[in-house]
């Protein structure tokens, strides 16, 4: 029942804490002025009382002009007798809620034209006699009020500019999270879309030819057979390679390296097995690429292979040529005219433009003279490639290659 009790309670008062506190303060500063100090039984003191009960109800709503007014009435009291000693308690906690409210510097002018305009008052009446001790306990009281009400306000400054900091470090966190998880989804999207592809498009080529082999030459089905049995776990292998990254960090990871280039001969090879005319031409010395631009250059082949052979006429034309500082390849194959080939943009020319940004490359594809398809890649291998080919580099996937037109996967 206790437990009830404390924890209903203070939620009943929460919003009348500080009305209270403000009528608590007020009657304690009337006490103050009433009682405290040898000359508190002056004529007048009651008046004064309730002055600054007033003063203190209202100094949370207006702080400045309460100071103002203050400084009026107490310089006042002190031209018509001896304050009391309570007077300058409530002037220090005036003080204090002024520079609670006020601007950085504006505490200590309020400070000092409220002890400026006693001093004053008091040296013009009692000359002399005015000034004792007691003025310099006045000066610390109106002062440090002064002093600590700004410090507070720095304190709730700084922790509010620490918690909107934390607030939105937080929120960035999260903001990048997302971002890498979409990054993620769309790379591990790419590597799928560019592996299903192409050995789907082997396996479904195969899958025809062993229905014709079937039925003419059944003795020779099984090599057709075979093929589509290399294709398919192949396709089942690179699967898994790419979504390994899905798996638990503690289980193990296979050591097999990304394709690159220098995988091209079995790409090719594979092709050629299903019957699809593929010329390889190379120029220039063959060199270790960055990791980075020899997967693209693999996929892009890839990729350009796999549209020729979907919805070319059949056979096409790899030309890779290694500069001093790029490597340049080149995907032409013939259409099959308007009946065989899909226009539009689709996901595949989309992943190849992707590859190349990735590596900082250009790309452009779409139909040339002659009845040509042509895919042209630009990769850079060093720096000065990158920053001529895309002097924007880093950029986000696809923007630094054209959108093209003509074929899709």
């Amino acid at each position: 029942m206790d437990a009830a009790i404390r924890q209903w309670w203070p939620r009943r008062l929460d919003r009348y804490r500080g009305p209270l506190g403000d009528v608590l303060l007020a009657a304690a500063g009337g006490a103050l002025v009433l009682y405290l100090g040898p000359n508190a039984a002056h004529r007048g003191t009651a008046l004064l009382a309730a002055a600054c009960a007033v003063l203190i109800l209202a100094r949370r709503r207006h702080p400045v002009p309460v100071v103002l007014a203050a400084s009026a009435v107490f310089a006042l009291t002190v031209a018509l007798g001896r304050p009391p000693d309570g007077m300058f308690l409530v002037a220090g906690l005036l003080t204090y809620s002024a520079g609670l409210a006020s601007p950085r510097r504006r505490p200590w002018v309020y400070a000092s034209l409220m002890w400026g305009s006693l001093m004053l008052t008091g040296f013009v009446v009692y000359r002399a006699d005015w000034w004792n001790t007691d003025q310099l306990t006045a000066f610390a009281i109106i002062f440090g009020g002064a002093a600590a009400g700004d410090a507070v306000r720095m304190r709730r400054a700084y922790v509010a500019e620490v918690t909107e900091r934390a607030r939105q470090a937080e929120l960035n966190r999260e903001e990048e999270a997302r971002r890498r998880v979409m990054d993620e989804r769309l790379r591990i999207a790419r590597e799928l879309h560019d592996v299903v592809a192409h050995h789907i498009t082997v396996i479904s080529v195969h899958a025809g030819a062993a229905n014709h082999v079937l039925r003419n030459e059944p003795d020779k089905v099984w090599p057709v057979l075979g093929h589509i049995r290399t294709a398919a776990d192949t396709v089942l292998e690179e699967i898994k390679s790419v979504i390994s990254v899905l798996r638990d960090p503690e289980e193990a990871r296979s050591t097999e390296p990304a394709p690159g280039v220098e995988r091209l001969p079995e790409l090719l090879a594979a092709l050629r097995a299903t019957g699809f005319a593929v010329r390889h031409r190379q120029h220039g010395e063959p060199r270790p690429l960055p990791a980075v631009v020899s997967l693209a250059a693999y996929r892009i082949v890839q990729e350009a292979l796999t549209n020729a052979h979907r919805y070319g006429a059949g056979g096409a034309t790899v030309d890779l040529e290694y500069t001093a500082d790029t490597v340049r390849i080149e995907v032409t194959n013939r259409t099959a005219g308007s009946g065989g080939r899909r226009t539009g943009f689709g996901f595949g020319l989309l992943g190849m433009q992707e590859r190349a940004a990735a590596a900082h490359g250009t790309i452009v594809a779409g139909p040339v003279d002659g009845g040509l398809f042509r895919v042209h890649a630009e990769l850079p291998t060093d720096e000065r490639a990158v920053n001529r080919l895309n002097p924007h580099a880093p950029q986000p996937p696809g923007a630094s290659a054209r959108r093209p037109e003509g074929q899709v996967t």
